[in-house]
């Protein structure tokens, strides 16, 4: 797991992975980009993260995706990210093409629903709060759950 401050450079984080595992003889390696759209008037959005909460989730995966012989990886950015940049990457890397295909849209999907990063919307310069776009997480204060406050 990898942060950064502001935009993912993608093609230098993806050229340094494929580095690292060149001589695994994965027969597959899968990426996922995200990128900042431009929507509702925003020029960027911002990210808090809590690393250990974060840590622990990533830990979780690399367990999983070892089970199955395979490897994630996943890099995030803190804080502004404007539009048409990237702000999260993650990759599966895997001795077959269908193994990382299922990994790469699980890992995804959890990432979106449970990672512990709060997302904020900068418009005409200012932070706010992104609740409408925001996964609530049990138990945390203003991302808890209606009922669980």
């Amino acid at each position: 797991m990898e942060l950064y401050q502001g935009s993912l450079d993608v093609k230098s984080i993806f050229n340094k992975w494929l580095d690292e595992e060149i001589e695994s003889n994965y027969g597959a390696f899968i990426p996922f980009v995200g990128i900042i759209r431009a929507e509702d008037n925003i020029e960027a959005l911002s990210f808090d993260i809590y690393e250990p909460i974060l840590q622990n989730w990533f830990n979780s995966w690399v367990e999983r995706a070892k089970e199955r012989g395979a490897k994630v990886k996943m890099a995030h950015a803190i804080g502004d990210v404007p539009v048409h940049t990237s702000s999260y990457i993650s990759a599966v890397f895997s001795p077959k093409r269908r193994i990382a295909l299922e990994l790469i849209d699980e890992f995804v999907e959890d990432f979106k629903a449970n990672a512990p990063i709060w997302k904020y919307d900068v418009v005409n310069g200012k932070r706010v709060y992104a609740e409408d776009r925001s996964t609530p997480m049990s138990g945390s204060g203003i991302l808890a759950k209606k009922g669980d406050r």
